[in-house]
């Protein structure tokens, strides 16, 4: 008997067992690898939203939680995987400007907006109006924090690589069983998988495809995060990862010419220097219609869960987010309306 059935091992299943884990909480977790988006995203963690200078949803609030989480988890798993980056905004016009300065002098997004003006000095970048500089931003290298964290599962024995299958769940008021495993409750961190999952499927999750592009550009040496119209990530070694399109009408993790070449236009109207596509990658975002993740408790089996719908910010979400569904069962802390399921009964 464990305290915990974990289904997914994205960023809400690994968030969610590390919780766990620093709780001394028993957990067994089920994965396969069929859910892309968390690997192949661009790992950020920035925020504000770029497009119109305004703070992320409780952005202010999840960061905090976000750098000790990751900071704890690399010294747990003793390694790397969290670069502190500053994001440049590149200016459109001298307006967009105004603008940075305008939002720079609200309130609560002082802490993340310089209001000097930075020069562009690299002339692989066309950028003849300057950047904004975010604050308090970086990456994350996604596959090197999942492939640690799932190493150090299958050192433990905690890790089943197999499809889950619903038919053999077996619900009792009191515990519920899965091929001979016993736990106390079963949360269900699947990503864009929910819409396989019969007892969360009813949620209203759209989906949104991403795709990105990785170039090898040798006489670009950019160290920051650039932001135009898509962002422009450094990965070492003249590479760099640039997504990322938006696509609501695919339900797959294929590549698609048309994502490349919209990513290409892009990227041309950015660089002023040469490079070449070395690598084009895909995965489908658990986006929600109402932009708000999926935490809660099913609304007829007590102990069945659900950690999910964290979108594009997902980095800076999903600690915060994996704290309060394991508030919600192990001390009854409520959930904010705003996320829980029980919005969409």
């Amino acid at each position: 008997m464990v305290d915990y059935m974990v289904v997914g091992l994205g960023l809400a299943g690994t968030t969610f067992c590390d919780t766990l884990r620093r709780n001394n909480k028993t957990f067994v977790v089920f994965d396969d690898r069929s859910q892309t988006s968390s690997r192949v995203a661009g790992g950020l963690y920035n925020p504000v939203i770029l497009k119109r200078f305004t703070l992320s949803w409780r952005a202010d609030e999840q960061l905090p939680i976000a750098t000790d989480f990751y900071t704890k988890l690399e010294n747990f798993l003793k390694v790397q995987f969290d670069e502190k980056l500053n994001v440049l905004r590149k200016f459109a016009s001298i307006e967009e400007q105004n603008l940075w300065f305008e939002a720079a002098d609200k309130e609560k997004l002082k802490p993340y907006l310089d209001t000097t003006l930075v020069k562009n000095e690299n002339l692989g970048l066309k950028v003849p109006n300057g950047f904004g500089k975010v604050l308090e931003t970086g990456k994350l290298d996604t596959k090197f924090l999942f492939d640690s964290y799932e190493k150090w599962l299958q050192q433990e024995n905690l890790l089943y690589l197999e499809t889950f299958d619903y038919d053999q769940l077996l619900i009792d008021s009191s515990f519920i069983e899965y091929k001979n495993i016993k736990a106390t409750n079963i949360v269900f961190t699947e990503g864009y998988g929910l819409m396989q999952n019969p007892y969360f499927n009813y949620l209203p999750m759209q989906g949104s495809k991403g795709e990105y592009i990785v170039i090898k550009a040798k006489d670009l040496n950019e160290r920051n995060i650039i932001k135009s119209s898509i962002f422009l990530i450094p990965l070492g070694n003249d590479l760099y990862k640039v997504g990322a399109t938006y696509n609501r009408g695919q339900k797959d993790n294929k590549t698609t010419e048309e994502a490349k070449r919209e990513l290409m236009t892009k990227l041309d109207s950015l660089l002023d220097c040469t490079y070449e596509v070395v690598d084009h990658e895909a995965g489908m975002r658990p986006t929600v219609k109402d932009r708000r993740p999926l935490i809660g408790q099913h609304p007829e089996y007590h102990n069945l869960w659900v950690l999910n719908g964290f979108g594009s910010h997902g980095i800076t979400i999903a600690p915060w987010a994996a704290r309060s569904l394991y508030d919600r069962i192990e001390s009854n802390v409520s959930l904010l309306e705003e996320i829980n399921i029980a919005r969409f009964i």
